[in-house]
């Protein structure tokens, strides 16, 4: 019996630790919230572009660089007309669009000071001046506070570099390209991510 409310208390335990870290909050005993134990937001930021950065190597590495190499399948901006694997720049807006979806205020995008795309542009004075920061120093996120409304959110923006020979040559190539010098490890943009603070 004492082993089964030992196991039980353990598991009580680690479930409000993670609640803690993820920055949930609830009323504890003593009359704290979580909020009082919660991680940094930078750090918040950090563990997604992670996870992102992760996802999108493998997907180029292990997907479309495999596939293409086997002469199986290209990747390709038309990919849903073509029937070809998306470009990895597209898999990660893609995945940035669902997570979106999810209405739990976290979101990320690819943007960019050459955009092939308009949509791709900064969307405020704020994230082009981010960009402009990650591209003279790529090893350093830039972030900030923002306010939507009567929200604040958390934002940061990670360059976002040339790091295989598609990525160079796709926009190097592209007609509607605004730049067309890049080379491996060239930031050609960044990655912004967006976390809702708790009010």
């Amino acid at each position: 019996m004492n082993r089964r409310v030992a196991l039980i208390g353990g598991m009580e335990m680690m479930f409000l630790w993670l609640l803690m870290t993820l920055g949930v909050a609830i009323p504890l005993a003593s009359n704290k919230t979580t909020e009082d134990y919660g991680i940094p937001p930078e750090q918040v930021a950090n563990y997604v572009h992670a996870i992102i950065e992760a996802d999108r190597t493998i997907y180029t590495s292990h997907v479309v660089n495999r596939l293409q190499d086997q002469g199986i399948v290209k990747a390709d901006e038309h990919w849903e007309q073509h029937n070809a694997l998306l470009l990895p720049a597209q898999f990660l807006q893609l995945a940035g669009r669902l997570v979106a979806e999810k209405n739990n205020g976290i979101r990320y995008r690819l943007i960019s000071l050459w955009p092939i795309y308009r949509r791709n542009s900064p969307a405020t004075e704020l994230e082009r001046k981010g960009l402009e920061a990650v591209a003279d120093n790529p090893e350093r996120p830039f972030t900030s506070m923002v306010t939507s409304g009567e929200k604040q959110f958390f934002q940061a923006i990670y360059a976002d570099k040339a790091v295989t020979k598609a990525c160079i040559d796709c926009h190097n190539n592209h007609p509607l390209s605004p730049k067309r010098d890049f080379t491996l490890n060239s930031t050609m943009g960044g990655i912004v991510i967006t976390i809702p603070l708790a009010s």
